[in-house]
């Protein structure tokens, strides 16, 4: 098997998709150039592609487990998350490194993870060509990272050269100190740019204050159309089961195709290709009254197995129609993961800046999906708020029923999205 399968979860937030940070396209704030380039061919072996990959799917199942108490519907991209976390992770150094190592599954040494990161992002930025988009555009899987940084604070050369080789990032200048809210408003608007403006108001009032001294952010897009669209004249209104037993009416898609199956105690699974097969969507339906069993227990290890297990066959498939979003703050998510320390004032990013100044004051992320006849587009966008420490510690088959999906990479088994339907309505 290959192992980059055990990375099923991870997508969307920055990582350039031709180096923008290295190239100066400047969207808000000055752009301060580093000396180094983006690297655009590190020397990874496939050792360590392969653990980036199990690292990061076990992070986001592991995200998965803390965030499904949320009520209604859930959708993220763990590799968003994971990219701006590294970024984060660059800086960090004694018990906050170990911490978010752990937390984040980070099995690689620092100078092996972000060329890891960046020959991933690469491998992916290759998707898609010739491919349709679900809008009938072009297909776009599109990941792009920015830091912005407080007008005349001094970060170290190192730490902004490391940003710039291996994620593309290059350093915006903003004034946290005299103008907090149009800073925020300037990030957000970044980020609906990079996100053809599904993701909006990522950072919201009050997060950014005069105390802000960093914001690391990532932001990815896809859109894609489906290798087998649905016929829109075979859609037609049908019932999706909730789990506390009621019934909603909702526009239900249906196709017999040659599709990827798996089936196994307790669920059932299939695999929807994307124009070009080089992503797909995975489908876990849990069997009816065992959506909450199955729900507890998944994890990369069980999502793994079941995508090994996936065989092709002819499959009657009947699927609701769906678009919504949602938005959270990770920071208790992520304490409880085991990295607390980066949240307090006794957090050590001192690889940012020289020296312990800088705590993690949230991390937030919003997510965006829409599911119909023609393909899907999703997007997502994390960004890191760092603070000084002088600040307070702040912590803040016939798919009728609810069902846990994916978007993956094929080749690498990169999990860009995850998400959870409980109620299409």
């Amino acid at each position: 098997m290959n192992k980059w399968l055990l990375y099923v979860v991870s997508v969307f937030m920055l990582t350039l998709l031709v180096g923008l940070g290295a190239c100066g396209q400047a969207t808000g704030g000055d752009l301060l150039q580093s000396d180094e380039p983006r690297e655009t061919a590190p020397d990874v072996g496939d050792t360590d592609l392969e653990a980036l990959v199990e690292g990061n799917s076990d992070f986001a199942f592991d995200l998965y487990q803390q965030l499904r108490d949320e009520e209604g519907n859930l959708f993220y991209s763990p590799y968003s998350i994971s990219l701006a976390l590294a970024m984060t992770y660059g800086g960090a150094r004694g018990e906050t490194e170990a911490q978010m190592a752990d937390a984040l599954s980070f099995s690689l040494p620092q100078n092996q993870l972000h060329p890891a990161f960046n020959a991933l992002a690469l491998e992916l930025e290759s998707r898609g060509e010739g491919a349709e988009g679900k809008d009938g555009e072009g297909f776009r899987l599109n990941i792009v990272n920015a830091i912005w940084g407080q007008l005349d604070y001094e970060f170290l050369s190192d730490f902004l050269d490391l940003l710039a080789v291996n994620y593309g990032a290059g350093l915006r200048v903003l004034d946290y100190i005299n103008s907090p809210e149009e800073s925020r408003i300037t990030i957000n608007d970044w980020v609906a740019d990079q996100t053809e403006g599904r993701i909006e108001d990522l950072i919201p009032p009050g997060l950014i204050n005069a105390m802000t001294r960093l914001v690391l952010t990532n932001a990815i897009y896809f859109n894609a159309a489906w290798n087998y669209p649905f016929e829109e004249d075979m859609t037609e209104d049908g019932i999706f089961n909730l789990l506390d037993g009621g019934e909603v009416t909702v526009p239900m898609m249906s196709q017999s195709e040659h599709l990827g199956y798996a089936e196994g105690d307790g669920y059932q699974a299939v695999d929807l290709p994307y124009d070009g097969e080089e992503l797909s969507m995975v489908i876990l339906l849990p069997d009816s009254g065992q959506f909450e069993a199955f729900e507890a227990a998944l994890d990369a290890a069980t999502v793994a197995g079941i995508i090994e297990d996936i065989d092709y066959r002819e499959v009657d498939l009947t699927m609701p129609k769906f678009e919504f979003d949602s938005s959270f703050s990770l920071s208790q998510a992520l304490s409880a993961l085991g990295m607390p320390v980066a949240f307090s004032t006794s957090a050590d990013f001192s690889g940012m800046t020289g020296n312990r100044d800088l705590y993690i004051a949230d991390v937030v992320h919003k997510a965006f999906v829409s599911v119909d006849e023609a393909g899907t587009e999703a997007a997502a966008a994390t960004a890191v708020v760092m603070e000084l420490t002088a600040m307070p510690d702040v912590v803040e088959v016939s798919i009728d029923r609810p069902f846990i999906f994916l978007i993956r990479d094929i080749e690498t088994g990169t999990i860009l999205f995850v998400g959870r339907t409980l109620n299409p309505a």
